[in-house]
């Protein structure tokens, strides 16, 4: 099958991610929030501004790079935010739920929530904004540079 690509814009994202922090304010207050790094620290940092929540810890799972995947290690755990409890985890994507299960073993109480999900990982958090397929390839601002693109039905047919 092939891959397909979603390009989130900075735009986007700020919008995406308020419209995440609407979705939660009727579950908070939270006592802080943990933002998963690298991905979660901008969706975090914005939700933080919209739900008025100045404690930020983070949590860094490493599990792949740009090419390859492998177990799931804790570079640096969320020691602030104890066993969950009244806390919220963030992050920008759930893809396959690795990660999420590994910080949900360390968080067992928190709310989790991500901006988008993938229907594999969308049983291992609470809250999320808007789902991509599973084949699909998002494209965060962080990780691309504006230029020019084919027209979809002329990438279709070269293939």
């Amino acid at each position: 099958m092939a891959q397909k690509y979603y390009t989130v814009t900075w735009d986007q994202l700020h919008r995406d991610s308020k419209a995440l922090a609407w979705r939660l304010l009727e579950r908070g207050p939270y006592k802080g929030i943990v933002a998963i790094t690298r991905g979660g620290l901008i969706p975090a940092a914005i939700i933080a501004r919209e739900l008025d929540c100045r404690l930020i810890e983070s949590v860094s799972i490493i599990t792949y790079d740009e090419q390859t995947r492998g177990e799931p290690s804790v570079a640096k755990p969320p020691a602030a935010a104890g066993d969950g409890e009244g806390w919220l985890i963030l992050d920008d994507l759930v893809d396959t739920g690795t990660t999420a299960r590994v910080v949900r073993a360390l968080l067992p109480k928190a709310h989790f929530a991500t901006v988008y999900a993938k229907p594999a990982g969308k049983p291992t958090v609470d809250t999320f904004i808007t789902e991509v397929s599973q084949d699909t390839w998002i494209l965060f601002p962080w990780d691309t540079e504006p230029q020019f693109i084919a027209p979809i039905a002329k990438t279709a047919a070269a293939q």
